[in-house]
């Protein structure tokens, strides 16, 4: 795309970024997509998968941010599949570099080391990246100035914290994550908040009463569904299971994304 080649030029003038890889390792990336580096101001890298539509416009951007189990194979098709509508989309991998010799969630061991090194992340740390991302995207000529977040489960609990930290954020999607634990917090947030909640998610679920309670009197825009019958990680479980409620949240949840973020 030419679209690419003319970022690749602009990366190298943008302080804090690093040369994208190169095609040896696109073959993890969806079509269109491309890794790009990041450098943290503690030395290490932040690794990101962007992925372009095919569009000669500038479109709307949508950060990615995924659950406990990192930027795997679901979030970085789910990033495809949502650039096929429209979207200018970036998906951090906020464990990169965070263990040493380990460059991104791929090269775990496994799920359950790649749980460890999330919980044991910094918020300040993510904030920071996120940051980064968030400035990257802005400065990016395929973009037209508009930046929303996605965030599932672990993720959607660090959109909501971000929308706390960046005002300038177009809408923050939180999939079955939970507010900030200092609702005090939201005071801070200019976005909208749109909630996807499976109804036999009862640990998170139970967090929505003294959320919604607060961003009202803080006189923030927050709404959500609940799903009759799915869990929680029902985006990722029903894009896998037999048809079912997790199934049936998807496809629900799905068109309203797409809705809202339009």
């Amino acid at each position: 795309m030419k679209l690419n080649l003319q970022l690749l030029v602009l990366v190298l003038g943008f302080g804090g970024i690093m040369q994208a890889q190169g095609p040896q390792q696109l073959a993890e990336t969806p079509k269109y997509g491309e890794w790009v580096d990041f450098k943290r101001d503690n030395g290490s890298v932040l690794k990101a998968l962007v992925v372009y539509p095919e569009s000669g416009e500038p479109r709307k951007a949508v950060i990615i941010v995924h659950e406990n189990l990192g930027l795997n194979k679901w979030i970085r098709d789910f990033s495809g599949k949502l650039a096929d509508q429209g979207f200018v989309v970036i998906a951090p991998d906020l464990i990169s570099n965070s263990v040493e010799g380990l460059e991104r969630t791929t090269d775990f061991e496994n799920t359950d080391k790649v749980r460890d090194a999330i919980y044991t992340l910094e918020q300040e740390q993510i904030t920071k990246d996120l940051n980064l991302v968030f400035d990257y995207v802005k400065n990016d000529t395929s973009v037209n100035g508009k930046i929303s977040i996605v965030g599932f489960g672990w993720g959607g609990t660090q959109s909501f914290n971000y929308a706390a930290q960046n005002p300038n954020l177009e809408s923050v999607m939180v999939y079955y994550g939970t507010a900030p634990k200092d609702l005090t917090s939201l005071r801070n947030i200019k976005s909208p908040i749109y909630g996807f909640y499976g109804a036999a998610d009862n640990r998170v679920n139970g967090t929505i009463p003294d959320t919604e309670k607060a961003m009202k009197e803080y006189g923030n825009l927050y709404s959500f569904d609940i799903y009759e019958g799915a869990g929680h990680a029902f985006m990722s479980r029903g894009s896998e299971e037999a048809y079912g409620p997790n199934t049936m949240a998807y496809e629900k949840s799905w068109k309203k994304l797409i809705t809202l973020l339009k």
